[in-house]
């Protein structure tokens, strides 16, 4: 199988930075094989990554970089300086998930129940490659500040720790990948605006005096209360927003008596909300609270509602896809690029735009056979993609250097 991009590269009239990075990586790529899979038999937890976190620094340092802890002891961030410039950050997330890992390979999970399940593993390979492929380099307008986050996969997400503590600050924009197994590997993945979406947690807990189910009249039917919000609520709230916006709520867990002829005094409602458009999310909670109230009331029951506000929406910002895609293009060529599709899946990524403009690409993972999906414990990938991963987001980085340098001094549109 031949993958785009292989081979040997053309180097174009001042592209000696990026020449240089695709050779760096080829050259160090069993050495960076080797990360992935000592990463991937060592997962840890959404901020526990503390093995992880020390494995990256002692990387980084022994190649004369200076990478700092997040106030929480997990995560790291790292300037690789190039020279005079500005400031473009790469983040990847290092945190793994509470599956079983069900592969027979050498660089399975040794922790019992977790799994680097989601590819994070090869996100964080590929970062600590751009670091070290930089660092390389003699001289690059700027400074890409590499950002290792720790707990993507906890709400409200490790992303928003790196905001609050102003990891961002100075910076013009950020850019980061996740795996996409539906892609083979050579290929990437772009989207401009909404790419994944804000999902946050609801809780509904309904309440009455109970009784007989022969008597429904004399009480609350607590039951028949948690139906009518499960069907009602959702199509209700479909109603309410622009349907481009995509909202869906979908409840995933409904429990409520133990027996038959009982009506009962509690029940429960666990679901998530899932949205493309920002400004909807921000709407989400109100909108939801409403309905919920208002439809359970009608039967009398009382109501109390948790509503846990996730993550955002990813929204790539169109200029920083134009600077991915001509690095994508110098990378895999035209026939690696493939247009990615809205995923309602949510990505603590999107926390970053609060900040800056953001872009998140997919890279290809799937090698043979048939495609090895997320958050399972049999998820794999093809290690090819972790050359293209590391040519692409430094080659990245180099663009967006280049084109925000020559936008402060006036000379193009930022």
């Amino acid at each position: 199988m031949t993958v785009p991009g292989e081979g040997d590269v053309t180097d174009r009239p001042g592209d000696d930075a990026g020449a240089a990075v695709d050779a760096w990586s080829r050259a160090h790529h069993d050495e960076l094989v080797a990360v992935r899979r000592h990463l991937h038999a060592h997962p840890e937890l959404g901020f526990a990554e503390r093995e992880t976190t020390a494995f990256l620094e002692a990387r980084l340092a022994a190649a004369g970089l200076q990478p700092r802890r997040l106030m929480g002891g997990t995560g790291l961030v790292c300037d690789v300086v190039g020279g005079e410039g500005p400031v473009v950050v790469l983040r990847a997330d290092i945190d793994a998930l509470p599956l079983h890992d069900l592969k027979d390979v050498p660089y399975a999970s040794t922790r019992d129940g977790l799994c680097h399940a989601c590819g994070h593993d090869v996100h964080t390979t590929v970062l600590l490659g751009v670091a070290l492929a930089l660092a390389a380099l003699e001289e690059f307008p700027g400074t890409v500040r590499c950002v290792f986050q720790p707990a993507e996969e906890q709400v409200p997400g490790g992303g928003l720790q790196v905001v609050d503590e102003g990891l961002l600050a100075g910076a013009s924009r950020a850019f980061a990948l996740h795996c996409d197994p539906s892609l083979p590997v050579g290929m990437v993945g772009l989207r401009t605006g909404s790419i994944t979406a804000a999902c946050d947690r609801v809780e509904v807990t309904l309440t009455g005096p109970g009784g007989h189910t022969a008597r429904p009249q004399l009480t609350v039917d607590l039951v028949h209360a948690l139906g009518r919000v499960v069907t009602e609520v959702p199509g209700l709230l479909s109603r309410l927003v622009d349907p481009r916006s995509s909202v869906s709520l979908v409840w995933g867990a409904v429990s409520s008596g133990v027996a038959p002829n009982a009506i009962p005094q509690t029940g429960t409602l666990r679901g998530t909300l899932r949205v493309l458009d920002r400004a909807v999310w921000s709407e989400a909670e109100d909108l939801v609270r409403r309905l919920v109230t208002e439809v359970a009331q009608l039967s009398g029951a009382g109501v109390d509602i948790e509503y846990v506000r996730g993550v955002p929406p990813v929204v790539n910002d169109p200029r920083s896809v134009a600077l991915l895609r001509s690095a994508a293009l110098e990378t895999v060529g035209g026939e690696g690029l493939a247009q990615s599709p809205q995923s309602m899946g949510g990505e603590d990524f999107g926390w970053f735009a609060e900040v800056l403009p953001i872009a998140l690409a997919r890279l290809g993972t799937h090698g043979s056979g048939e495609p090895l999906d997320l958050h399972r414990g049999t998820f794999d990938v093809d290690e090819r993609a972790i050359d293209v991963g590391v040519r692409l987001m430094a080659r990245t980085a180099l663009h967006a250097l280049t084109a925000d340098a020559a936008a402060v001094l006036g000379n193009v549109p930022g």
